[in-house]
């Protein structure tokens, strides 16, 4: 009988694992070029620093830093009214615009590589 050939051929065995291969390596090509073409693997860059602030609008006119991540006056901007106090870097508790906020004064962050800028507080 031709049960012993049956048992030994295995040429069928080579061709399953060769078709596999093949889709398993599209799949990941495929997620590949997918990430870079919708841009997924750009989004690693610098993030905007996550800041909490209160404004005194009717006393001193200060926006003060109440927490969250320390800023640097180099990537700071000041859109409205006010001005950003003088320090290297402005933490919990510093005072970061001074000179009368008002309702539509905001605090911009600068990307230092350039690419864009966050508003991070506003009053």
């Amino acid at each position: 009988m031709k049960l012993k050939q049956l048992l030994e051929d295995d040429n069928a065995v080579s061709p399953v694992i060769g078709v596999i291969l093949m889709v398993a390596i599209t799949v990941i090509l495929a997620a590949v070029i997918a990430s870079f073409v919708l841009g997924l693997g750009d989004s690693a860059g610098d993030a905007a620093p996550q800041v909490s602030v209160s404004c005194d609008l009717s006393g001193s006119g200060d926006m003060v830093h109440d927490g969250g991540d320390n800023l640097k006056e180099s990537n700071l901007k000041v859109s409205g009214s006010g001005s950003l106090a003088s320090g290297t870097t402005f933490s919990a508790g510093d005072p970061i615009i001074t000179g009368g906020v008002a309702e539509d004064t905001q605090l911009i962050w600068e990307n230092p590589d350039g690419s864009g800028s966050n508003i991070i507080a506003e009053c």
